[in-house]
């Protein structure tokens, strides 16, 4: 890569939200050392593509520009993945970029990730604290939990675990492994285990659990390496014993 004097892309574009999308190639001067996201600044500041044309400049969302924020998300060469990341002397030219397909796009590669937020919401996805704050310190979380537990807390909702399930598209409600995984992280808190058995009603139902079809995808795509199929077992577990507990109407600990 380092003897070539250009970068190639191949842009899948779209010029609204319910505009047709189409490719444009662009040819940028080689740097060593760039990513995907630094490409797309050089021809945001010269929109002219590959034909020498003057073109409108490329739009995708970005923050933090080190693998956190989780914003950054695009399909690189077929692989959902975060651009940040993505080092053009690993990538094969021409590079690819397409907008992730599970969520609506909003314009070029700026796609709506409201699907993923929503569902956070429906299982409450955080630590309830509002009316508790004055009680003093909560329990101690033991060692061995908390080590699983901050595992999961990596997830930046990016939505690339979205992106790779096959259960997750425009004709399924399934929320995908990002939600439930954190469903089990806040079961988990002390504090945030005074609502586990509404986040398991609402996983054991449509859209929940029951969608799995078990693909594997999501924990290998997961930038954080989160082990979102141990957690997805883990539920299943947890959504049995919820169902002993609605049959026999005890709300009593496992």
């Amino acid at each position: 890569m380092s003897e070539k004097n250009t970068i190639q892309f191949i842009i899948t574009r779209q010029d609204t939200a319910d505009g047709k999308p189409y490719d444009e190639e662009f040819e940028i001067p080689y740097r060593p050392n760039m990513n995907v996201i630094s490409a797309l600044m050089e021809i945001r500041r010269n929109p002219v593509n590959k034909q020498g044309e003057k073109t409108t400049a490329i739009n995708w969302d970005m923050n933090c520009l080190e693998e956190v924020c989780g914003a950054c998300s695009m399909v690189i060469n077929g692989k959902p993945r975060q651009s940040c990341t993505a080092l053009i002397d690993k990538l094969e030219q021409p590079i690819r970029l397409q907008p992730m397909k599970t969520f609506p796009v909003v314009r070029d590669l700026q796609v709506d990730r409201s699907r993923m937020f929503n569902s956070l919401k429906k299982v409450k996805a955080w630590v309830p604290i509002d009316g508790t704050y004055d009680l003093g310190p909560g329990p101690r979380m033991p060692e061995k939990k908390r080590q699983w537990a901050y595992e999961l807390s990596k997830c930046m909702t990016c939505g690339v675990c979205l992106e790779a399930c096959p259960n997750v598209n425009d004709k399924s409600s399934f929320m995908g492994p990002a939600p439930l995984s954190q469903v089990r992280l806040f079961n988990a808190h002390p504090t945030g285990a005074m609502n586990k058995s509404d986040r398991l009603e609402e996983i054991m139902g449509d859209g929940g659990l029951a969608n799995c079809g078990n693909s594997q995808n999501c924990v290998q795509s997961c930038p954080k390496g989160i082990p979102l199929t141990t957690s997805i077992a883990a539920l299943n577990r947890d959504t049995t014993l919820q169902a002993f507990r609605n049959f026999f109407g005890s709300d009593h600990a496992e």
